[in-house]
């Protein structure tokens, strides 16, 4: 999954758990894990959604300050309206394994 500049240091971090976006079909499964930036995130749940049902949760959990800066970034692929149905995506990231870790020292 990709994020814009904007974002992928706080999804690096673990600080954005919560993704929208608006596909035609769902690009991302439950369980997958997918490289964004210099880490990995593990996809916990996905469901469609109305955007209206948007919480004020979930627009702080996708690292965005209002709404309506959340509609507009997940609107690349054409307008948002309250009754648009968008892909609502937890994930978390996957922690590195160390080297150390994997030694039989």
């Amino acid at each position: 999954m990709q994020f814009s500049p904007a974002l992928r240091d706080r999804v690096a971090t673990g600080r954005i758990t919560l993704s929208f976006r608006l596909w035609s079909r769902p690009k991302v499964k439950i369980g997958g894990q997918y490289a964004t930036g210099a880490v990995r995130i593990e996809i916990d749940s996905i469901e469609i959604v109305p955007f209206s049902s948007v919480t004020a949760a979930d627009v702080r959990r996708a690292g965005e300050n209002d709404r309506e800066s959340l509609r507009q970034r997940a609107a690349h692929a054409g307008p948002i309206d309250d009754d648009t149905l968008v892909y609502r995506i937890e994930f978390h990231v996957v922690p590195k394994i160390s080297a150390s870790a994997h030694s039989d020292a």
